[in-house]
């Protein structure tokens, strides 16, 4: 009866969200309420549950911190015209011929530290401009552009939703931004220019050159003289990945990935380095002199930046909560370790599976709720139980948070804002952005649980 109260709640969440239009923090909380009510939890364990250690708090008092200021230091950047810098240089950089390369990493660099919807609304103009002026259709490099600001979100901290779900299942974060890099990497290249051209191909329609769209708007003009020099917007702009790739490959090779009973000075910094509430900490306060002070900015232009990049985050990190408060009923109420123990019955289930499996729950949220965030952190609570069965496996959390990552991208059509987003930016029929954008999505997520399962198998 637990996992027909299960789908049922699921069922309320999709009625809630989908037909109801409810807000979906709204809906996440309600629901998690409800779940926990079905299951006969004891009244008292309920509030803690779904909002206190267990739920809401659990998820967001470790990530606030990283999920705001990776907003914040997005947010620098873009107003002090770095992330206009290193898409002209990079543009400029590789050529007419190769301008699809060029997109694909200055929206790869801009789209680590910058959320899917932010990152569309500023790259779009210049991409447009950029596509007009060499007399090529904006889709054409609009899809690198888009898959590499989706890989970037489905796989890498400090984005919150791979942050969230590597918090709930214990994943070593430096761990999961090594790996996440290359399966983001390779899923981009594949998603982006490749993709591209077989969308020509079978939806020619899509591909047509326009020297006006509606929802882009005017291109935001900037003096090139008067932005931060390159090597300074990338620098700021992956700080933080720096600082915790350092750190965990310093552990690996002194430590072996453990922190020591006598540890050293040095030990001891890069483990306080290392943790990513530091590492985005010490990021911030670089980005502020580098993207504010140093480019003679008042202070009071910084706030505004600043409150501008929280304001911009704080609707997903309330969503990440939510999914967060189904987490937490489903691991106080012992479901999550019943289904391990069901899907366990035959014996315990090898990495491959467990990878497998978070994917194909993570993938069915996805298609039912749309938001990937809230599929990703639903899987991220049914999976606890099968992985708390395999503690001796440290890398295993690592490849089911990416796991879960590629299966919240899967197959994104009506129900996920996206798919709209995507559909008004380059002026799309809903055909169309379903021959594109859903068939872009499910090839990041397709492409991303392949390399998974062959770093599974090697290194888990």
């Amino acid at each position: 009866m637990e996992f027909v109260m299960l789908i049922v709640s699921i069922l309320i969440l999709l009625l809630l969200i989908a037909k109801l239009k409810l807000n979906t923090f709204v809906s996440l909380i309600i629901t998690a309420f409800i779940l926990a009510l079905l299951l006969g939890m004891k009244p008292m364990q309920i509030p803690d549950a779904v909002l206190g250690a267990q739920g809401v708090g659990n998820i967001l008092g470790p990530n606030s911190v990283i999920f705001i200021f990776g907003g914040m230091i997005g947010r620098l950047v873009a107003d002090a015209g770095g992330s206009y810098r290193i898409a002209k240089t990079l543009i400029d950089w590789f050529g007419v011929k190769r301008l699809q390369w060029a997109v694909l990493i200055a929206s790869f660099i801009i789209g680590i530290s910058m959320i899917f919807g932010v990152g569309m609304v500023l790259l779009i103009p210049i991409v447009f401009a950029v596509a007009i002026e060499a007399g090529v259709p904006l889709l054409y490099l609009g899809v690198s552009m888009t898959a590499a600001l989706s890989s970037a979100q489905g796989f890498l901290p400090p984005q919150p939703a791979p942050t969230a779900v590597a918090s709930a299942l214990g994943a070593n974060i430096g761990m999961m931004l090594i790996f996440g890099l290359v399966v983001s990497v390779i899923t981009a290249v594949v998603a982006g220019p490749m993709f591209t051209k077989l969308a020509q191909k079978y939806a020619p329609g899509a591909f047509q050159f326009k020297t006006e769209i509606e929802a882009v708007g005017p291109v935001k003009e900037y003096d090139l003289k008067a932005t931060p020099n390159f090597g300074l917007s990338v620098l700021t702009s992956v700080f933080p990945l720096i600082f915790m790739i350092i750190a965990t490959v310093y552990k690996l090779i002194y430590t072996g990935g453990v922190t020591p009973k006598n540890p050293s000075m040095v030990d001891q910094v890069v483990e306080f380095a290392a943790n990513p509430a530091v590492a985005m900490t010490i990021a911030l306060v670089f980005a502020i002199f580098t993207m504010g002070i140093w480019q003679q900015k008042s202070m009071t232009e910084v706030g505004k930046s600043l409150n501008e990049g929280m304001a911009a985050v704080a609707g997903i990190l309330l969503i990440v909560g939510g999914g967060g408060a189904l987490r937490g009923v489903l691991v106080t109420s012992g479901l999550s370790d019943k289904i391990a123990t069901t899907f366990q019955a035959g014996g315990s289930m090898s990495p491959i599976a467990v990878v497998l499996f978070a994917w194909a729950v993570a993938a069915v949220l996805r298609v039912s709720v749309g938001s990937a965030t809230v599929a990703g952190m639903t899987a991220a609570g049914i999976v606890t139980g099968i992985l708390a069965s395999n503690p001796g496996n440290t890398l295993l959390p690592v490849f089911v948070a990416l796991a879960i990552g590629a299966g919240s991208l899967i197959a994104s059509h009506v129900n996920d804002a996206g798919f709209w987003i995507f559909k008004e930016f380059f002026d799309l029929s809903v055909k169309q952005t379903f021959q594109i954008w859903t068939v872009l999505e499910t090839i990041i997520s397709v492409t991303g649980l392949i390399v998974i399962l062959i770093m599974t198998t090697i290194f888990a």
